[in-house]
């Protein structure tokens, strides 16, 4: 009986290691040497497009609602039947680090798409990788940003 649960523990384990690489993929870093005010205010400008439902200073933690995006032609299943509605969804989960000379801000896309998911759901929510062109363009805009507010990058 030991020996099961050792091997469950194990398993249990490398799930959990697994689980939180694959959840960490796509975070992008930014190192600036400016004021905690400053990055801050910059983050926020970077996701103004966008409706922020967190926004905690003293935490330095920005998280932006989520947000639909249609994604006409997608299929699905060994007949590429098109998925009903096709979409995904996107957030964006900022934070922002005071370090010893410099400020850190990370940032990443939590991405899911409306997919086929069998059973008595038939379709739902699944997670899926970041967009691309939508971490470019955040970057593109907290370095804009932090730049307008004298910040330099290291």
């Amino acid at each position: 009986m030991q020996f099961y649960s050792v091997h469950r523990a194990a398993f249990f384990i490398a799930c959990t290691l697994l689980c939180s690489c694959a959840s960490l993929s796509g975070v992008q870093e930014r190192y600036a040497v400016c004021l905690y005010d400053h990055a801050w205010d910059a983050a926020l400008d970077a996701v103004k497009d966008r409706s922020v439902t967190l926004k905690d200073k003293s935490r330095g933690l920005i998280e932006t609602a989520w947000l639909e995006i249609p994604m006409p032609g997608r299929s699905f299943g060994a007949l590429q039947r098109e998925v009903p509605d096709s979409k995904d969804r996107s957030r964006l989960i900022l934070t922002i680090k005071r370090l010893d000379d410099v400020t850190k801000v990370t940032y990443i896309e939590e991405r899911q798409r409306w997919a086929f998911r069998g059973g008595s759901r038939l379709f739902g929510w699944a997670e899926t990788d970041p967009s691309e062109e939508v971490m470019q363009d955040v970057q593109r805009r907290l370095d804009r940003k932090l730049k307008e507010h004298g910040c330099s990058f290291t």
